[in-house]
């Protein structure tokens, strides 16, 4: 295993915050840097590497760089590129433990090339996930307080509250959920990897086994905490606009909710932002519930994982020293 120590630490800084963020795939890590991404994935045959650089739509259009926009942008580019790195974790995985493809994968192979197949399975994948999610935090909060205020004696802040604590809850039933599925349980571990990885090298020691294994699995910029962030923004942001535009009929209220979905991701991802940037009481407050959810999102890995986090890391190091600054 290739070791790779930052020249920009000196042994004693731990102040370093690197913009390099990852995701866990199917037996293997996604990182991406400043300038490129790197995927690394364990298989029968070794480690397999796939780096590529990044092109980033704020570069095409600045405008969408802008604070509070950004994060709407960063948001869907993040998963549209998630979804491409899962998919192709899961093609490197041998074919009987993938299973048959069901009667929709047969239907694209047979009427699209492969090329043409994988971006529609990919934006087929990311339109449901994003309905999923309306569906699970919205339409599902707002049905069942109505079912429980049926006699329609609930005041409108007790409403917004009620939907706002079942989106928690929700959130926190669903992860505690899929954390007991075998497979998931082994992708939160490389999850587990990825943080710990990004910590050794924030803190300037040599990247080995040894040194990832000694750090903390709780990382304050991660993007599971952001989903964390953002439903408790919605709960504020909604607070604040169904005081203003007060709404009786529930579903003018989960079409409102709909709208404010971009203001609630960029908001949220601007207080993400601020607290990776700084070191403080308010920071610590802000970050914690985020770290609270990851004893769900992460586990502790094993030394193949870790050696997949720390390949995926060195792979996107840019030369140029500092330029991976968090905020730079």
């Amino acid at each position: 295993m290739a070791k790779h120590t930052p020249k920009h630490f000196k042994p004693e800084d731990c102040s370093f915050r690197t913009s390099i963020g990852g995701q866990a795939l199917i037996e293997g890590i996604l990182m991406r840097g400043p300038k490129k991404q790197a995927i690394v994935c364990r298989t029968k045959d070794g480690l397999v590497e796939k780096t590529e650089e990044l092109k980033l739509i704020k570069d095409k259009y600045p405008i969408l760089g802008v604070p509070f926009l950004r994060g709407i942008f960063i948001f869907l580019d993040s998963m549209v590129k998630g979804m491409k790195a899962l998919t192709y974790s899961a093609e490197l995985q041998p074919e009987e433990e993938m299973g048959e493809p069901d009667k929709l994968d047969q239907w694209i192979e047979a009427h699209f090339s492969a090329e043409k197949a994988q971006k529609l399975v990919i934006g087929l994948a990311v339109v449901l996930g994003i309905a999923l999610s309306i569906g699970l935090f919205v339409f599902l909060p707002a049905l069942i307080v109505r079912l429980i205020n049926w006699n329609k004696t609930f005041s409108q802040p007790l409403i917004n509250l009620l939907e706002g604590l079942l989106r928690v809850g929700i959130l926190l039933g669903y992860m505690a959920l899929v954390s007991k599925v075998k497979d998931v349980k082994r992708l939160f571990s490389y999850h587990g990897a990825e943080h710990k990885t990004i910590f050794c090298y924030e803190h300037g020691k040599e990247l080995t086994v040894e040194n990832v294994r000694e750090e903390s699995r709780f990382h304050p910029r991660c993007g599971t905490s952001f989903l964390l962030v953002v439903v408790v923004v919605s709960i504020l942001v909604n607070l604040v606009f169904n005081f203003l535009v007060p709404l009786e009929n529930v579903f003018a209220r989960i079409g409102c909710h709909i709208l404010l979905i971009p203001l609630v991701v960029g908001i949220s991802y601007e207080i993400n932002r601020w607290c990776g940037g700084h070191d403080n009481w308010l920071s610590a407050v802000l970050s914690a519930p985020g770290k609270w959810l990851q004893h769900i999102t992460t586990n502790e890995p094993d030394e193949g994982m870790m050696e997949c986090a720390i390949r995926a890391l060195e792979l996107v190091i840019p030369q140029e020293k500092g330029s991976d600054q968090w905020g730079s």
